[in-house]
């Protein structure tokens, strides 16, 4: 039996603070730059990401950093924590890398930590990774989910060339949350409110009147959300699983640690099931 290939080891980018920025009361901005990020590229997809590591408490790892080593001297409970965030922007020119963060006060770890952090402070991450781009060649395109993939949607709209037909669809908290975004596609906000999380974007994108040809689609945010689009899709627009990017970024009740041990075996069992109603509908 032939030998595996080497895990290819995994470059950890290092980068500081340039400055910060309050988008809207749920949502803050953070730019990064400095030379660590001279080999580092993001213009491939609209959807690329980031993993970025903070350290456990109390714990101080060597320099230079090094995951590999860090996995292989230390504890896991001493790993760093990751927290995966899309890319809003990339300015290859000024070599910026700008990042979102959906804010609830202290909840969670990134996001209190986006508030607090300040211009100077030094940022480790790993990627980027990513895998989706508007295909030039469809007939439409259809972008949907919640805050989570909001920077990813607004990347996706302004990458796309001018009088591409398109529906976008995000829902927020409410209108304060509503953000600018440099296209020529009319968004469609949905205000959430007290109703729970994905209800209206279903409701919405269940009630489009879908276009003739072919449509590419992203469609990310909320896990049970994401599965009832995913169906909705699949099983009764019978959309070909190679024209759908389509995943749950994050789970109710789960934080990232949580949810991405699941996530794939989550993901495989909901795929098995719709694909089958797909092949018998």
């Amino acid at each position: 039996m032939a030998e595996r290939p080497a895990r290819k080891p995994r470059k950890a980018h290092s980068a500081q603070v340039v400055r910060t920025e309050r988008l809207t009361p749920h949502m803050q901005r953070v730019v990064l730059g400095g030379p660590g990020l001279s080999d580092f590229a993001a213009d491939t997809y609209t959807d690329h990401y980031v993993k970025l590591l903070f350290p456990a408490d109390g714990v101080t790892y060597p320099e230079p950093f090094d995951m590999e080593r860090i996995r292989e001297e230390f504890p896991r409970e001493q790993w760093p924590v990751t927290r995966t965030y899309t890319i809003r922007a990339w300015d290859p020119e000024h070599r910026e890398l700008t990042l979102d963060f959906v804010v609830h006060g202290d909840e969670g770890l990134a996001g209190p930590w986006a508030l607090r952090v300040r211009p100077g402070e030094t940022v480790r991450f790993m990627g980027p990774g990513g895998a989706y781009a508007p295909d030039a060649s469809a007939d439409w395109h259809l972008l949907a989910g919640d805050e989570s993939a909001l920077p990813a949607i607004a990347r996706s709209l302004e990458a796309l060339p001018e009088g591409a037909r398109a529906h976008a669809f995000i829902e927020v908290a409410g209108p304060g949350e509503e953000q600018k975004i440099d296209s020529d596609v009319a968004v469609v906000w949905l205000h959430r409110g007290e109703r729970p999380v994905g209800e209206a974007l279903v409701e919405a994108v269940r009630a489009l009147e879908f276009p003739e040809g072919r449509v590419h689609a992203f469609v990310h945010g909320e896990a049970a959300f994401v599965k009832e689009l995913r169906r909705l899709l699949r099983v009764e627009h019978r959309i070909p699983r190679e024209d759908l990017s389509i995943s749950g970024y994050w789970r109710l009740g789960h934080n990232e640690d949580g949810w991405q041990a699941s996530k794939r075996d989550w993901n495989a069992r909901i795929e098995v099931e719709q694909e089958g109603a797909a092949s018998a509908a």
